[in-house]
């Protein structure tokens, strides 16, 4: 499935064009078919409550959910009570080529970027298993991607990201700071109603593990 990466830093894998234009377009059918279940809505950032610029959703036996009260892993839907759909054998297959990891992703975060949505610079540390790296797929219009260390004072890289490509970051790069600067409309007809849906695969708990840790120090994604 996939080709030999492009080795972005330590730690930090890029695939330009993993995902062929057919497999992007029934992706993305897939991942509005399951959204009717699991609406897409705008989390809201802890404390101030303020909406996020992105509307998201999640697949897997577990979501990635924030509010007043903080950010943590949920195995329902906030707004509607149901359970998340499960993350498409596709995504599943892509996960163990990319990662190697002993065990599945639990968690798969739908990031839907439309108008002027971004993502400030931030850490994906609510999991337990951090020795499991985290994998991005770029579905829809080119983003500008940005990368530093486990520092908010480390240097950054800027990598664009088209439609297609899979990026993979662990080991030394597990909890580095990163974002989506902009987004670059009318680069792709992919995404109904044009905009960027990013899929962030995870695995929250190690595997010997049943129960999720759920109360880590987080940092904030200045949205």
């Amino acid at each position: 499935m996939l080709n030999k990466p492009l080795v972005v830093g330590p730690g930090i894998l890029l695939w330009h064009s993993a995902l062929a234009p057919d497999v992007q377009e029934a992706l993305v059918s897939e991942i509005f078919r399951l959204a009717r279940d699991a609406p897409f809505y705008r989390p809201r950032m802890p404390v101030s409550g303020k909406p996020f610029s992105v509307e998201e959703t999640n697949l897997g036996p577990l979501g990635w959910v924030s509010d007043e009260t903080g950010y943590r892993y949920s195995a329902t839907h906030p707004q509607t009570g149901g359970q998340w759909p499960a993350v498409p054998n596709l995504l599943c297959e892509l996960w163990s080529a990319a990662t190697n990891y002993p065990a599945p992703p639990e968690c798969c975060l739908v990031n839907l970027y439309r108008g002027t949505a971004r993502m400030g610079l931030h850490q994906d540390r609510d999991e337990q298993a951090l020795d499991a790296p985290v994998l991005s797929v770029s579905l829809g219009n080119s983003a500008l991607f940005r990368i530093g260390g486990i520092s908010r004072r480390d240097p950054t890289k800027s990598l664009k990201l088209d439609s297609g490509d899979v990026v993979t970051f662990g080991g030394p790069a597990r909890l580095a700071y990163h974002g989506i600067d902009r987004v670059m409309p009318g680069t792709s007809e992919l995404v109904p109603g044009g905009g960027r849906i990013n899929l962030t695969l995870r695995r929250v708990s190690q595997p010997e593990s049943k129960t999720p840790d759920q109360g880590a120090d987080r940092a904030s994604p200045a949205l």
